[in-house]
């Protein structure tokens, strides 16, 4: 089973975290307060996040000084960040915001009913790549399997093979109806792509697992 999503919420008014703790405990995941952007960058250090939500006004490192050391790391480069500031200085301040690597922009007040659904779009998304990389663990599992039977061992591989496809079409479904949803309510351009993205990564896993398949030739393909 996937365990819950961890979401990263950056702040340094206790105020603020609250209020974000009370927005976001509907979506039945696992809350992690930073004060700091440096406490931000320790918590990154050890834990995996869905989603960041880093406000842009803090003292000592901001916003986007945080956002610049957490796009400079392999490990968390990729993690989605959306900015929440109770000041707007107009286009530019907001350029600034994605230049440095969010992938939304929020401006405070904001409604919370807006916020729980971006943050739960990419919550989705994070549970989905995290059953995607269950299913080629398995998939890989299955090609060792495939290479000791070429060798001669006893090994049958083919109760591991059916119960991989079928774990993958459960994932295949959900990311369909994922990826109609997005386009349905033209969320951000960001989750969007991002969902694309999945849905090319479990279609390349399909092509490799059809290929297993007992009658198919072509050997072993590699899966992106």
């Amino acid at each position: 089973m996937v365990q819950k999503a961890k979401i990263l919420l950056v702040d340094d008014r206790p105020e603020n975290l609250l209020a974000l703790e009370a927005i976001l405990s509907a979506l039945d995941q696992t809350l992690v307060r930073a004060s700091s952007g440096e406490e931000a960058l320790k918590a990154l250090l050890t834990d995996d996040f869905a989603v960041i939500l880093l406000d842009v006004q803090m003292p000592g490192m901001d916003g986007f000084e945080t956002a610049a050391h957490i796009k400079r790391r392999e490990r968390t480069r990729d993690i989605p960040i959306i900015f929440l500031t109770a000041i707007n200085h107009g286009p530019h301040h907001t350029f600034r915001g994605y230049a440095a690597g969010a992938v939304d922009y929020i401006s405070k007040p904001f409604d919370p009913w807006v916020l729980r659904a971006k943050v739960s779009v990419f919550v989705e998304l994070y549970m989905k790549n995290c059953q995607l990389r269950e299913q080629a663990a398995l998939l890989r599992l299955q090609l060792e399997g495939g290479d000791k039977a070429a060798a001669g061992e006893t090994k049958e591989p083919a109760g591991l093979l059916a119960e991989l496809s079928a774990r993958l079409a459960a994932v295949e479904e959900q990311a369909e109806a994922l990826s109609k949803q997005l386009g349905d309510e033209s969320t951000d351009a960001a989750a969007v792509a991002t969902a694309a993205h999945l849905e090319r990564k479990l279609t390349g896993l399909r092509r490799a697992l059809d290929a297993l398949e007992p009658g198919t030739s072509g050997g072993q393909p590699a899966v992106n």
